[in-house]
This record gives C-alpha cells, structure tokens and sequence, in this order.
C-alpha cells in the first residue's frame, strides 16, 4: 500500500493518559484551532465509579491547555462524551454523574463565560443543529459492554429483557426536558420476531443523528454468551417512522453520508451475497452498495471528510502488533498509508485504545488516540499532502 506524506505531531504532554474518545464525536472547534481532550491517571484496568478524569481544551496554535471541568461518568471508548456544541460558540457538552432517577446528567458550559447548565440525563449523540440529544441507559450498557458504559451502579430494568419504560430518550437541549420516545418493549415487538420465539435481553448501542437532525440510527443488540447480533434501526427525529434497516445479523462501525445515506460495515444480507463489507445503505430502503471491496477489507473506524471526498479509515492490531491508519479518496478511488502505530497489551479489552480517527471541521486536519510511546496520548496530522498525493498519483 502507498505510503502518504504526513507526520503525527503529539498535541499531549507525557504526565498522565490523555484521550479523546471516539470517532464520531466532534473534538475541534468550529475553526479546527482547539481540541477537546481528557486526562486520567491509569490506563491498564476499567475506570471505577470514583475515578476521575480532567476535562481540557487545547489552543492547537500555542499548545496551551486550560482545565474546565471534571467527571467520573466516563470510559475508555467513547470518554464522557465530551463534545463541542453544535452552533453554540465556545460552548461544550459533556456527561457527569448526580444523585437524581438515573444517575447521570450532561453538562453544558461555556468556556468564555464559564456560564454552565444541567439537564438530568446524560447524552449519547447530539443533533448537528445543536437542538436535541438521544439519551440511552449507560448501566444497561456497562452490564453488556463495560467500555461504553460507566461503573458503579445496577440497571434499574437488569431482569428485565426488554422493558417498556426504558429505551431511547430525547433531550430538547434548549429547554432541558427530556422524554422516552423508543422503548425496548417496542423494539421487541418490531424485531423479536427473528428469534422464532426464544426470549431475548436486548440494549441499544451506537445510536447516532444523521447530517440534518431529521432522523437516528441506532445497533439493537441481544445479550449472548456466544457472540450478539446486530439489527440496524433508524427513525424520525421523535421517535417516529421506525424502519429496520438491516435484520440481526453483523453489523458494526457506521458513519452518516448524507440525510438518508449511511456507510455501515455490515453483512449486507439485503443486498446480495458480498459478505461483511463498508457499505453505503439507502435509509428507509434496502438498497445500497459496497464502497470499494478491494480496499476496504476489515472493519474499522469509519468517517467521511466535510466535503465527502474522503474516508478515513483504521485497523485493528495485525500481526505485528500495529495498528494501520488509512487515507481513502473517494473519487479517485485509490487509497493509502497515513501511519502505522504500536498497539500495547491490555489485561482487558474493553480498556483498549483504538486510533478513533476524527476530521477537523476545515477537513484538512485530523487527529487520533495512540499508545505507540508508551502511553496514552493525542495526535494529529496535516493530510492536506496526502491528498494531493492521492489526487496526483498516475
């Protein structure tokens, strides 16, 4: 594979594990000159519920770092959701543990003003207007998968296999009022139906608002000691409209496209026989095709820059013990090797630390999480010359 030109420069010092979190969260600001980041005093076992991390925003001209908050509702995958708000300036959002029906809460402050506000539950995706968040249980989430939800506390509903006060919240951000508008009972009663009459525990996983707010995805997930299946759910806004896009089957990292296109690598069972491939499924439909078999060939962290002329795109440890961070240009259709970083050893894998490789608004800037020196710290590159390689290769 071609190796493109580009550099990782640590934006992180070396006195603690630094991270940001997930792919598909927004770490810069607007201008792409500040990035979001946490800091923790460990990284080789699962946070605690009185562990705490440092909330920071760092001047990525100066390198200056100023603290502003911190939490103890985080973990190592997706952090605290800490996130910059959508059409809001300086003003950041993030979760936070309070002693109120759920447990949780999300704060939004801003960092000029220092003006700060608490809406009783927490967030778990927040729309692209700035106006509304989906809110899902973490505890439920920590009983299936301890690194994306947060220690310390029993699911209220943990004997119950789907029920019907639980489910998928929507937050008004603007008023702070917040509502059930899924279920798990009714998504039992949408999808159930494919385990021909055996009783599943099911949980929502990755939910996420398209490109306009207009509607969400989501993973609806069985509990199960030999391995889960996936369905994939999009609905309205309001929780209307609820289509299955994909039945349970594979079904894993995704990332919007557009209002109603969405790259999913997934089974692709309504398309064809292609197998687990990257996908872009047609929302409502299914319809859809596979972006480029030829290149992309695993699963992995998947995100379309601002102008959707390219994929960034990462690997799970090969065999060497490196994990491959990938440039893909989506109208040339070549792609290449932005750099490859050494993986550490971990007693567990939810405490891993993925490459998470996020754009920057502007799409000349990326960044990512990394142990290849021997720590947990923040990086980013400059890809403008990788994409004049992939532009100008013969």
């Amino acid at each position: 594979m071609k190796q493109l030109p580009a550099k990782a420069v640590r934006i992180t010092p070396d006195d603690g594990q630094w991270f940001f979190g997930y792919y598909d969260i927004p770490a810069f600001d607007s201008t792409g000159s500040r990035h979001l980041a946490m800091r923790v005093n460990f990284w080789d076992r699962l946070p605690e519920k009185d562990d705490i991390a440092e909330l920071y925003v760092i001047d990525l001209k100066t390198g200056e770092k100023e603290k502003f908050a911190e939490t103890t509702a985080w973990c190592f995958q997706q952090g605290c959701f800490l996130q910059w708000l959508p059409n809001s300036e300086d003003t950041v959002i993030w979760n936070t543990r309070k002693n109120n029906a759920c447990g949780y809460a999300c704060v939004i402050k801003n960092l000029k003003t220092g003006k700060e506000r608490t809406i009783d539950r927490p967030i778990a995706n927040v729309s692209p207007t700035g106006k509304h968040a989906l809110s899902i249980n973490f505890d439920r989430m920590f009983d299936f998968r301890p690194g994306y939800g947060y220690a310390g506390r029993t699911d209220d509903w943990k004997n119950d296999n789907h029920p019907s006060n639980d489910g998928i919240y929507l937050i008004d951000l603007e008023t702070g009022n917040f509502r059930l508008i899924l279920s798990l009972q009714t998504l039992w009663d949408l999808t159930g139906g494919f385990f021909g009459g055996k009783d599943q525990k099911i949980m929502i996983n990755h939910i996420n608002f398209n490109t306009d707010g207009t509607r969400f995805a989501f993973l609806l997930r069985n509990f199960s000691n030999s391995g889960w299946k996936s369905a994939i759910i999009t609905a309205n806004t309001d929780g209307s409209d609820v289509f299955v896009l994909s039945d349970y089957a594979y079904a894993s990292h995704y990332y919007w496209v557009s209002p109603s296109v969405i790259a999913f690598h997934s089974s692709g069972l309504e398309l064809g026989d292609m197998g687990n491939q990257l996908y872009e499924l047609t929302d409502q439909t299914h319809t859809g095709k596979a972006v480029d078999p030829s290149f992309f060939l695993f699963d992995g962290h998947i995100s379309y820059s601002p102008n959707r002329e390219y994929l960034l795109y990462d690997s799970y440890p090969k065999a060497d013990g490196c994990r491959e961070l990938y440039l893909y240009d989506a109208v040339t259709r070549r792609g290449g090797l932005l750099g490859r970083f050494r993986c550490a050893s971990y007693p567990t894998i939810d405490i891993r630390c993925d490459l998470h490789p996020v754009w920057s608004p502007t799409g000349k800037m990326i960044s990512i999480d990394s142990v290849y020196e021997g720590f947990r710290g923040m990086y980013t590159f400059d890809v403008t010359d990788a994409m004049h390689a992939l532009r100008s290769e013969e």
